[in-house]
């Protein structure tokens, strides 16, 4: 019986190497990988907001506002918000909200050259911690002067992504239209003194897959 057994075993163990081996020699290599332009639609593509929706309307939104007299030509350069905190995404497009509001900040604050001043209100936390500390002299001054209170801000960005999707139910064709609201707005009267708004359709067979 020992040795019955033991054939058994050894024969199991030779055919799970077979399979091994087998399954390893089919296993057929992946695409390799490749840079895309992200301004430009990839390989990869939907009906979602993509890469290159991204890159455009923020350099759209971006453009717009640097015209803007009352945010890039006042005597005074003003202190505004931009963030994701009141850019809500009503449609049924997967996006995070931070890469629209980021990448316009960023653009906003390289191309402004002092005609706007930018807080850093997702950044409260921190700038506090490091109040206390210096108040409580945990740590030195550091070289900036104090200040009674952080920078508040005179306007801060809101916006909402909307959007309308057909299905034809004959040969599964889907469309979903975009749009886009950006706004800016006066934080002691709430008066929107700017308005941008991006829109777009697309239309395909075969929707992928958004993380």
């Amino acid at each position: 019986m020992r040795i019955v057994t033991g054939s058994w075993i050894f024969t199991g163990l030779l055919l799970a190497g077979c399979t091994t081996y087998t399954a390893r020699v089919n296993n057929a290599p992946g695409a390799p990988t490749f840079y895309e332009d992200p301004g430009t639609p990839g390989k990869v593509k939907g009906i979602g907001i993509e890469s290159q929706d991204v890159a455009g309307m923020t350099d759209r939104m971006a453009r717009d506002m640097l015209r803007d007299p009352r945010l890039a030509g006042a005597a005074t350069p003003p202190h505004v918000i931009v963030d994701a905190k009141f850019f809500t995404n009503e449609g049924s497009s997967r996006i995070n909200k931070n890469m629209l509001c980021d990448r316009l900040r960023v653009l906003l604050n390289r191309a402004a050259n002092g005609r706007m001043t930018f807080i850093g209100r997702h950044y409260a936390n921190m700038v506090e911690l490091e109040r206390g500390l210096k108040r409580s002299g945990t740590v030195s001054p550091g070289t900036r002067p104090a200040r009674d209170a952080s920078g508040g801000g005179d306007y801060r960005l809101g916006g909402r992504i909307s959007t309308l999707d057909a299905v034809d139910a004959q040969n599964g064709m889907a469309s979903r239209f975009h749009q886009i609201v950006y706004e800016m707005v006066d934080l002691e009267g709430g008066e929107i003194v700017w308005s941008g708004i991006y829109d777009f359709k697309k239309t395909a067979q075969d929707d992928v897959i958004y993380r």
